[in-house]
């Protein structure tokens, strides 16, 4: 391992030059393992080519590529075929075309074992142990003996496959429940052979795969290794356990990097993707914990770090010599190249919503709420083209769809002219982002407007529009971005209408944000929505009035939310004693 000082950078310690297995990362910047689903039948697509190749465009030092099929079973799986020599021209440029780059590819390789993270359960299921499946109670098969050497042993070819294709390394993910975690836990390893018991038991299949893949490929060759920091588990691996467990690979030595993820499959799920109700870089004292416990091995920081001032501290700090970014990148591949221009105002922030891991959970290609161009050749840095036919535009509504549209047609070249009621822009969005855990909405309007005013377009706000003053203008167009009304949902008995009981939340929020102290009354939420913005009023209820009771038609709450978010908003529910 070895550094080198940096250009002159607004972050100097995240763009440091850095070293691993001798080969050199430009900045101190990685992409994230995270499923696209852009494969087609284990094949390498043009789509998938465009995402990778754009990060690795946009600025990253080392892409972390998702898992790759090593395995046979993983046949079905939307995954790159790599447990056979069918698709090595495939993989061959897809690493080139991140290469090229001056970035580093790394594949991860893992196997769920017995998780599964949708409806159903699966029938082919492997682990280290009879023990069922938190989530989705699928029983796995326990492997034998000779079933780890198979496994190991498909799982080294798959990496000099890797190897000769032109990957610089691959990343094992012994986290997240995943088949390595599942051993390496005392809670799921009930095992009493070789693989079972102590720790340095439990840890033997991973120093077996190691030792597999490097006598597969060369001391060049990078080898990372994802681990549990604290599974939240109880039984499980915490962060005591976790901290010796890294020790032993940092003893061993054939690891080049270690990266400690948070969460189980299972209730602690959520930690894995933490969103608006976590706090920023939620897992510093983990870091710092971990890298007491292997101060000369490269550690990884990972999730919930969106900000490159963030990252720059982590890596000031010294408790991490890498940050990887998963959701950061897909929502902005230019992340790293607009703050290495120190434009970081122009960076396109997640808002950790997590509907990226939904999509792809369900095995359909990766989208984002914030950027609409994933995986499109044009993706990095898009601008719409400029028009032939000079126009002028009135938006009605500044909310983020009428801001929206209003930086796209300004960037087109026509006078663009965006009217809204409110003295401030975003609409509804802004509102949302005043309720509790919900900060984040605040970065989509922020960025539209700067992108407004980059672009020139015209605000007239804090008026109502009117037929006349829209005309004033002399549109050639006019959009209206007024948004919706809320409907009254008829099966409320009629008293609650006639007694004026029933009110909007939306246009309700003013005056409960304006209540000091908490009143001794019960509120009651009406919830057809099953959204985010539903919970975060049900929160913010629950801070101004003694009781809250939420009432759904349906048998479940949050249900139109990811399931790593919606674990979340029930655990607080349950915390902020609102009853459902």
């Amino acid at each position: 391992m070895r550094k080198v000082l940096a250009d002159a950078s607004p972050y100097p310690d995240l763009f440091n030059r850095f070293e691993l297995a001798g080969k050199p990362l430009k900045n101190r910047i990685v992409h994230a393992a995270i499923l696209t689903a852009l494969a087609d039948k284990g094949r390498v697509t043009d789509k998938l080519i465009h995402y990778y190749a754009n990060r690795a465009k946009g600025g990253a030092a080392m892409v972390v590529t998702e898992p790759v099929g090593a395995l046979p079973r993983h046949q079905s799986s939307a995954r790159v075929c790599a447990w056979n020599d069918s698709e090595l021209s495939g993989l061959a440029r897809l690493a080139e075309s991140v290469e090229v780059h001056n970035c580093r590819i790394l594949a991860q390789i893992q196997d769920p074992g017995r998780a599964r993270h949708v409806g159903g359960r699966l029938t082919d299921a492997i682990g280290a142990s009879p023990v069922a499946d938190d989530l989705s109670w699928s029983m796995p098969r326990e492997l034998s003996t000779s079933g780890i050497e198979e496994v190991i042993e498909s799982f080294a070819k798959a990496a000099a496959r890797l190897f000769r294709c032109g990957y610089s390394g691959i990343e094992i993910s012994a986290g997240h429940g995943h088949l390595w975690h599942q051993f390496l836990s005392p809670w799921s390893n009930l095992r009493e052979d070789l693989y079972g018991g102590d720790l340095v038991n439990r840890v033997r299949i991973l120093d077996e795969l190691v030792d597999a893949i490097r006598a597969a490929t060369n001391s060049q060759f990078i080898i990372g290794m994802k681990l549990p920091g604290n599974d939240g588990v109880k039984g499980g691996i915490d962060i005591e356990e976790s901290c010796r467990i890294a020790a032993h690979f940092a003893q061993v030595g054939n690891i080049h990097y270690l990266c400690p993820t948070q969460g189980s499959h299972g209730p602690s799920l959520e930690a894995h993707m933490p969103n608006d109700q976590y706090s920023r870089v939620p897992y510093k004292a983990i870091f710092e914990k971990i890298r007491t416990a292997v101060p000369n091995l490269p550690l990884m920081g990972v999730a919930r770090i969106t900000d490159p001032s963030e990252a720059d501290q982590l890596v000031a700090s010294g408790q991490v010599d890498l940050v990887a970014l998963g959701r950061a990148l897909i929502t902005d591949p230019a992340w790293p190249m607009k703050a290495a221009n120190g434009k970081a105002r122009d960076i396109r922030y997640c808002v950790a919503a997590n509907n990226c891991w939904n999509t792809i959970v369900h095995q359909k290609p990766i989208a984002c709420d914030n950027n609409p161009r994933v995986a499109q050749p044009d993706e990095l840095q898009w601008q719409p083209p400029v028009a032939l036919k000079q126009k002028s535009i009135v938006i009605v509504g500044a909310g983020v769809a009428g801001l929206e549209a209003a930086w796209i047609a300004a960037s087109r070249g026509y006078r663009v002219v965006v009217m809204g009621k409110s003295e401030e822009v975003g609409g509804n969005t802004r509102r949302h982002a005043a309720l509790p855990y919900s900060e984040s909405l605040s970065s989509i309007y922020d960025w539209q407007f700067n992108a407004c005013q980059q672009a020139g377009v015209q605000f007239e706000l804090g008026a109502v529009a009117t037929l006349d003053t829209i005309l004033a203008h002399q549109p050639d167009e006019v959009i209206l971005a007024t948004g919706a009304q809320m409907s009254v949902p008829r099966c409320l008995p009629p008293n609650v209408m006639s007694e004026g009981l029933f009110s909007d939340i939306r246009h309700s929020l003013l005056s409960i944000q304006a209540i000091h102290s908490k009143q001794a009354g019960s509120a009651v939420l009406f919830d057809m929505d099953q959204t985010e913005g539903t919970y975060a009023a049900a929160f913010l209820l629950s801070e101004k009035f003694s009781k809250v009771i939420l009432i759904t038609p349906r048998d479940g709450v949050a249900q139109e939310t990811p399931l790593v978010t919606r674990q979340k908003i029930q655990r607080t529910l349950f915390e902020k004693n609102i009853e459902v």
